[in-house]
């Protein structure tokens, strides 16, 4: 269940950079909703810290001496699964950003994303499980098209039978709106819209949001644009 607006999201920062740790903690300070809780500077050194305290969202620099983040992932989804994670690079890397999703991570930015951007992705990770953007979206979506790979988000439901008001709530996911924008257009509640997403979900055999956009992909539900 999501949080209320006014509760606090606890943030860890983990990257080797000192500078850039204190630039996103700056950011993100004029933010009440934000805490960060800790830092770390390495992968190994965030799964130490990890065994005594949670935060409800991590920022992983994938580029990291010691262990990296995309090493790092696997292990934090398999222990904590609660925990969102926002991989950090300088890097706009298609097959990368794919590979990162694969392995759990719930949102993929780039270090050059202002503070409105980290804080929007931090929030709609916390409350709506991904955060996609552009690079995201493009990275899935082509990524997709080109290998035509079953994602291991999914069983293999393709003969899944939508009716036509899931079809178009699923096509509105795939074109980033969020929930209310989503209620909105099709005229109904955003808790029948998460509803809706749920059942989606078990239709489909898949277990994330991200799942069900592969599925729309695969099943030529999204517009065909580069």
């Amino acid at each position: 269940m999501n949080k209320e607006h006014g509760d606090v999201i606890n943030v860890m920062i983990v990257d080797d950079h000192v500078l850039y740790r204190a630039g996103v903690k700056t950011a993100l300070s004029s933010k009440k909703d934000i805490k960060i809780m800790a830092e770390a500077d390495n992968g190994a050194h965030l799964l130490n810290m990890l065994k005594a305290i949670q935060p409800d969202v991590i920022l992983l620099d994938i580029q990291m001496p010691v262990m990296d983040g995309i090493t790092a992932l696997p292990e934090v989804k398999k222990l904590y699964p609660g925990i969102k994670v926002i991989m950090l690079t300088l890097l706009d890397d298609q097959s990368v950003i794919t590979k990162l999703m694969e392995l759990g991570a719930n949102s993929y930015l780039v270090k050059t994303s202002d503070a409105e951007v980290i804080y929007e992705a931090i929030k709609t990770c916390h409350q709506q499980e991904f955060f996609f953007n552009s690079l995201t979206n493009k990275a899935l979506l082509n990524n997709l098209r080109q290998k035509n790979v079953i994602s291991p988000f999914s069983t293999s439901s393709e003969d899944a039978t939508l009716n036509e008001k899931e079809i178009t709530i699923l096509k509105l996911m795939c074109e980033e709106k969020s929930t209310r924008e989503i209620a909105e257009a099709v005229d109904l509640s955003p808790r029948t819209i998460e509803a809706i997403r749920d059942k989606l979900k078990v239709k489909t055999g898949t277990k994330s949001t991200a799942g069900l956009i592969m599925f729309a992909v695969r099943n030529n539900l999204v517009n065909q644009e580069s």
